[in-house]
């Protein structure tokens, strides 16, 4: 149907049943017929069409089985009252040509309010599409600054040029990675103090950087990041190790994958005496991506990814605390030997119930990398995957008085344990630790022979 929009401010709606075949002309004719002296001069059809305050009559039709059913539109520009006078006018009409016939009024529609209605739905699709435009140019003018930037930052280390963040030559911790896409990607969270390797041959600048250094080796959880890993163990003085999630790439991780496989890093003693690494050299290549795996679905940490990011100086006094001193490791030695020499034949005659249990229950866990939280009674209260042991005793269960693990005992799991009130850490063998707490009896596989 096409309305004249000039003239309508309202539409009568009515529906039309005639017993018989009827066409558009026959009811036009007959609501002008009809209708024509009923609501006098003022209101006659033909009088208000000529002076534009009605619109042109529109009616759709059909016939089927001798019966006609169909549709009457009729635009008005009068006020309401009259036009809901005309509307009901309508109802009066019984006879279409020779046939007998039913118009009932719908309705009556207000066509400003729908236009209005429309107006606002479009209204809305426009806004809608300006925002995420503005939202896209956004990021990506953020991110063409981000990145420019980056590049700008990123500058070249040693003779052999090798790529690293701004930070590298004043931080007293370092990143070692494997490329120059590492690096950008960790300028890019804020972590600037990051340097590549550039392959499995490692510079000459970065060998002597690691003397001086903290160093977090960051590698890629595949069979290169393993490789690469084995080349800096052997060249290099890694303190820690962290790893990306299996199969991918340090160059691919969000902010969320970067700052937990940063958090999860454990001390390079650890991961060689976990896993037989030889610094010589031998042996084959193993995968020892368990010890940086969580028991969450990688998948669920993608799900949210609107942490707060950590501040740089985090990252880098994560480092500090639990950091080898090498000045410290040379005294340690002496006193190791010295408690191996003054341990006889007759050493395990000498151990307390506790003492035996605890050695029954490190034999139990060789292998494992599992750890037991015992509690004041004895009993193993929790069993969990060594790589947790750490996140665990910051929030541990109720009545915690000794750890049993299959690792190596660092400076700050004593501290934890010392926060915590335990009193025994039994473990394979001790890291560097500058100080031993006095009210934790500290075992090691080797004490308890």
């Amino acid at each position: 149907m096409n309305i004249d929009p000039s003239t309508t401010k309202y539409l009568i709606r009515a529906k039309i049943i005639a017993d018989g075949v009827v066409e558009k002309p026959d009811v036009v004719g007959a609501i002008f017929g009809q209708t024509e002296g009923l609501l006098g001069d003022e209101l006659d059809l033909r009088d208000l069409q000529k002076s534009g305050r009605m619109g042109r009559i529109e009616v759709e039709i059909d016939s089927k089985k001798g019966k006609s059913e169909g549709e009457i539109i009729m635009p008005s520009s009068l006020d309401q009252v009259e036009t809901a006078i005309l509307a009901s006018a309508l109802e009066t009409i019984d006879r279409v040509g020779p046939c007998k016939a039913k118009i009932e009024v719908i309705g009556l529609e207000d066509v400003r309010l729908t236009k209005k209605a429309k107006i606002i739905e479009r209204a809305k699709a426009l806004l809608q599409t300006l925002m995420e435009g503005s939202k896209v140019s956004g990021a990506s003018l953020t991110e063409t600054v981000r990145q420019s930037v980056q590049v700008q930052e990123i500058i070249s280390y040693g003779k052999e040029k090798c790529p690293a963040g701004p930070n590298i030559e004043t931080s007293d911790a370092i990143i070692i990675v494997e490329g120059r896409s590492d690096v950008l990607n960790l300028l890019k969270y804020g972590i600037k103090n990051a340097i590549a390797v550039e392959g499995t041959n490692v510079p000459q600048s970065i060998r002597e950087l690691s003397k001086e250094r903290i160093v977090t080796a960051f590698v890629d959880g595949d069979r290169g990041g393993e490789l690469i890993l084995r080349e800096l163990l052997q060249t290099c003085e890694v303190d820690f190790i962290a790893r990306a999630p299996r199969g991918r790439e340090v160059e691919e991780l969000t902010q969320k994958q970067v700052m937990k496989a940063l958090r999860n890093k454990v001390p390079a003693e650890q991961f060689i005496e976990m896993f037989g690494f030889n610094k010589e050299g031998g042996g084959q290549v193993q995968d020892t991506m368990s010890l940086f795996e969580d028991n969450e679905d990688e998948e669920n940490d993608l799900k949210d990814d609107k942490r707060p990011i950590a501040p740089k100086p985090k990252i880098e006094k994560q480092d500090r605390p639990q950091a080898p001193q090498p000045q410290v490791e040379k005294p340690l030695a002496p006193q190791a030997d010295k408690n191996q020499e003054q341990k006889t034949e007759t050493k395990e005659k000498h151990l307390n119930p506790e003492q035996q249990k605890y050695k029954r229950i490190l034999n139990g866990l060789a292998g494992s990398f599992k750890a037991h939280l015992i509690n004041s009674k004895g009993m193993t209260v929790k069993e969990i995957a060594v790589k947790d042991l750490i996140e665990t005793l910051r929030s541990p269960p109720h009545d915690i008085t000794a750890v049993v693990f299959d690792g190596v005992i660092s400076q700050r799991l004593l501290d934890l344990a010392v926060e915590n009130k335990i009193k025994t850490v039994v473990g394979v063998k001790c890291g560097s630790i500058t100080k031993q707490p006095t009210s934790i009896e500290v075992l090691t596989k080797t004490d308890l022979e």
